[in-house]
């Protein structure tokens, strides 16, 4: 392939994420320059979590479960919930609980297009090699900042669970992540078992979060009777 095919073909599964839960969003589509510099942002995260990592490895070793919810796992969903924490939490466009998942779902795939990048170069990756890391750590990214986003607008809209949802923002995250990392790293040969019913379940729940969030929206017009209660 050539070069440009492959960076098409590289980025394309990230792009094709932001832009599906970007206009998932029903009631108030957020600025797109604020959701691009968070993607943006979350490209960059790559190079310090490349230097981290590599040093957590020299540091802790690379047993398994720790690299996977450690090293992997915990190091880049704390920086990506780091990231959307502190540049967007308290941002005025931050006005509905949605905008929590489009800005996480933004910072973890520019994380994932850049890494995605960085694997189909350093590996000479073929198509299918491209396609199946569109269908797993590309969309699995995803869904953990799904999973962020979620618990990032409950706690900036439910006060009084602000902290319990703060915390839930951060560890869910870490944990599936850390739980897909642990089964490609442990059932080389049989992995897709596991993660076949991994990921339908992370699409499924991602899915319900998304109505749950656009359903408790401010600016959504229903009767009292209709109000989804989460």
């Amino acid at each position: 392939m050539s070069v440009f095919s492959v960076l098409t073909a590289a980025i394309a599964p990230g792009v094709a994420l932001l832009i599906y839960f970007y206009l998932k969003d029903r009631y108030d589509t957020e600025p797109f320059h604020l959701v691009l510099k968070v993607f943006l942002f979350g490209v960059m995260l790559v190079f310090p979590v490349m230097v981290l990592q590599r040093a957590f490895v020299h540091g802790l070793g690379d047993n398994p479960f720790v690299f996977s919810f450690i090293i992997s796992a915990g190091l880049e969903e704390f920086l990506k919930w780091f990231l959307v924490y502190f540049i967007i939490y308290k941002h005025t466009s931050f006005d509905e609980p949605y905008d929590g998942i489009v800005y996480a779902v933004a910072a973890s795939l520019g994380f994932a297009t850049l890494e995605n990048v960085f694997y189909a170069f350093l590996n000479s990756a073929s198509i299918s090699s491209l396609i199946y890391r569109a269908l797993l750590p590309v969309s699995g990214h995803a869904m953990f900042g799904v999973i962020m986003g979620y618990h990032l607008g409950r706690a900036k809209f439910d006060p009084e669970r602000r902290t319990r949802h703060l915390l839930y923002s951060l560890l869910l995250p870490i944990f599936w992540h850390g739980l897909f990392d642990y089964i490609l790293l442990t059932t080389k040969n049989y992995w897709v078992w596991f993660m076949v019913p991994l990921m339908s379940y992370l699409w499924v729940r991602s899915l319900w979060k998304v109505n749950r969030a656009n359903a408790k929206s401010p600016l959504r017009v229903a009767q009292p009777e209709k109000q989804v209660k989460i």
